[in-house]
């Protein structure tokens, strides 16, 4: 199954997520320092919420594609490269506390949007904080 990802960087975690919370009637499925994540079924989301600095509006962090596997990163890959778009891979890389490969691309605003699998739990290691390629 593939869902649609919305990160977003918010200022105050804490109160994005009781507030998500309602809106989904949902848990986050991770809940990690600075960090959450909702797995929605309905509509299928994976929300991403990322704590920014306190007192900035919340903004679009990156957007995203999760797929099942590492082979539909590739095939990803292949074909947004074939569609003469610039792809940035990282492949076994920790991020947003989970081992994932992934492919980046940018829309004609800027926007980066990746398409990604999540290979394992990273469990408490630190999320890898960078620049969107």
């Amino acid at each position: 199954m593939s869902r649609v990802q919305l990160a977003l960087r918010v200022p105050d975690l804490a109160e994005s997520v009781a507030f998500y919370t309602r809106l989904f009637g949902t848990e986050p499925a991770k809940l990690r320092d600075g960090y959450a994540n909702f797995a929605i079924a309905e509509p299928p989301l994976k929300l991403v919420l990322i704590e920014g600095a306190a007192g900035e509006a919340t903004r679009i962090d990156h957007l995203g594609v999760e797929v099942d596997t590492t082979e539909a990163v590739h095939a990803a890959t292949a074909r947004l490269s074939e569609a003469g778009l610039a792809t940035d891979e990282e492949n076994d890389t920790t991020c947003c506390y989970a081992l994932q490969d992934k492919v980046w691309v940018h829309g004609p605003g800027q926007e980066p949007w990746e398409v990604y699998v999540v290979k394992a739990d990273a469990g408490s290691l630190a999320r890898q904080v960078r620049d969107r390629p």
